[in-house]
């Protein structure tokens, strides 16, 4: 039987995200494996986490706050990308590659809690 989560656009495109971002800090430097690999790899996993979990059979204010924590992990990679790109952990080609699928993981779900807050 096929878990609700799955079928979701946000789940799918942020589990992409999650594969990405493990790809890109396979390049990291060491000294990083505690600093921002670590963190931007939590930041990535917690999105369709969050997703997830919210999709599991919780009421629909519960999922809201799922996916509102799900967009904050979001925002936060976002930061962590930048700072990647400005320390020279990645370059400008990679950043952007990983910017505009996060844009779309982000677009995606505002659209589903979006979808959400205008259900009664």
């Amino acid at each position: 039987m096929e878990k609700p989560h799955k079928r979701l656009i946000a789940w799918k495109k942020s589990m992409d995200l999650v594969v990405l971002i493990y790809e890109l800090t396979k390049t990291f430097p060491k000294q990083e494996t505690y600093g921002l690999i670590s963190q931007m790899r939590r930041a990535a996993i917690s999105g369709p986490s969050n997703i997830a979990e919210g999709a599991a059979g919780r009421s629909k204010d519960q999922f809201r706050n799922f996916l509102s924590i799900a967009i904050g992990s979001l925002n936060e990679l976002n930061t962590q990308l930048e700072i990647a790109l400005r320390i020279g952990y990645l370059n400008k080609e990679r950043h952007d590659d990983a910017q505009k699928l996060l844009d779309e993981c982000l677009a995606v779900t505002f659209g589903l809690k979006r979808s959400l807050d205008n259900r009664s």
